[in-house]
């Protein structure tokens, strides 16, 4: 009996694949593409390790890129962007809006952020995976530099992100409180270093892998 019994699962185990890793993407500009970084310091790359062979992520991270589509670089024309969607996701974290915060881009184009993050939102969550699409409340800037406004990325930015992911029932990320209270992690004022890095990706994977019922 055990030697049928053990003949029947590896016969089962044979014939039914393991699952495959989910496919996410993460959408965002220097601090998702890992300025300053080696490749394996990169949020998204310590992300694919804490998930343990259970995902693929690809790090569609554009340097300078704004959510915005007028802004001065943004990121719906780039490699990057063709890139996540080919890349057929079954989740989008987008992280973007640093850059949208210089003056150059917020002060002519700032009413028209939230429309381009809703857009940005049904791109993606209208692929043919239909993907979950997480947003980040925009990191902390720890002191202007780049012609990064922390306060206008703070106060502005970050309450839209807000109200277009309750609009778009697409969930949320608390990036900026779990990593204001280190300084220390952002030597130049706006890109982690490599803790910084690996306490996003620790954050990012938190939010992922909770319960449905703690998720915003």
């Amino acid at each position: 009996m055990r030697l049928l019994l053990a003949g029947l699962l590896l016969i089962t185990a044979t014939i039914i694949p393991a699952a495959e890793p989910i496919r996410i993407a993460c959408v965002g500009d220097s601090i998702t593409a890992g300025y300053g970084l080696d490749q394996a310091e990169y949020y998204p790359s310590v992300l694919e390790r804490l998930l343990a062979g259970k995902a693929v992520v690809t790090n569609a991270g554009r340097s300078g890129a704004t959510l915005l589509k007028a802004g001065d670089s943004p990121y719906w024309v780039t490699g990057e962007f063709t890139a996540a969607t080919d890349s057929k996701p079954q989740i989008v974290v987008i992280m973007l809006g640093s850059n949208d915060a210089k003056p150059q881009n917020w002060d002519q184009h700032k009413g028209e952020y939230a429309k381009d993050l809703a857009a940005m939102v049904d791109h993606f969550a209208q692929l043919p995976t239909r993907p979950a699409v997480w947003l980040c409340l925009p990191p902390p800037v720890i002191r202007d530099n780049f012609g990064i406004r922390g306060d206008v990325l703070k106060n502005e930015i970050a309450p839209l992100v807000a109200k277009v992911a309750k609009d778009k029932d697409a969930r949320v990320i608390d990036v900026f409180t779990a990593l204001v209270g280190h300084p220390e992690f952002f030597p130049d004022g706006v890109h982690p270093n490599a803790e910084g890095a690996a306490l996003l990706a620790a954050t990012v994977h938190a939010a992922l892998t909770a319960p449905k019922q703690k998720q915003r």
